[in-house]
């Protein structure tokens, strides 16, 4: 597995090991192992897969501590740009955005560490995109930032959202509660 930062302090791209034949392609999305080889610990709670369609926006979701969330996405139909956002206060980068684009064909993965939101944008009519996550769903401490609040160009003239992500708060509302 090769890792390589990405923009944010502490999240990361990772080239998963992949096999290519005649019959097509075999990902491995998680090893313990690999993973503790390039210095990451994550103890995976709950595996998860959206399905969205062309020019859905899903994002920018979080959940506030005391369960905070760090992710292991990884794509394994289609193509998206992932996009994060840190809110980390005391991080240097609070409020920088990256996104990098994750296709189906690549064994890209990227590792969100707690405190920053984690968006995408469906760039086929039907991505999957899986989550793995170190730490359980708990709706009352999910939340999000509204996906046009803080300064990324998501290059979509009509995207789709649900009406839960255009109520989301706007990052300049946002008071966080994330450290480093």
């Amino acid at each position: 597995m090769r890792i390589e930062e990405v923009l944010i302090k502490g999240t990361y791209l990772l080239h998963g090991i992949t096999h290519k034949d005649m019959r097509g392609i075999s990902f491995q999305p998680y090893s313990e192992e690999s993973l503790k080889e390039v210095g990451i610990k994550m103890d995976v709670k709950e595996i998860l897969y959206s399905l969205s369609f062309k020019n859905v926006i899903r994002g920018m979701h979080f959940q506030l501590p005391p369960f905070a969330q760090s992710k292991l996405v990884t794509v394994i139909s289609g193509e998206i740009i992932d996009v994060l956002l840190d809110l980390r206060v005391n991080s240097g980068s609070y409020g920088k955005f990256a996104s990098v684009k994750l296709t189906d064909n690549e064994g890209l993965m990227i590792y969100i560490p707690k405190g920053i939101a984690h968006g995408f944008l469906s760039l086929a009519d039907k991505s999957i995109v899986l989550y793995m996550m170190d730490s359980p769903y708990v709706p009352e401490y999910d939340s999000g930032i509204k996906y046009d609040s803080f300064g990324y160009e998501w290059n979509v003239s009509k995207p789709i959202l649900s009406d839960r992500d255009l109520a989301l708060q706007g990052f300049n509302e946002f008071k966080s509660p994330f450290k480093m």
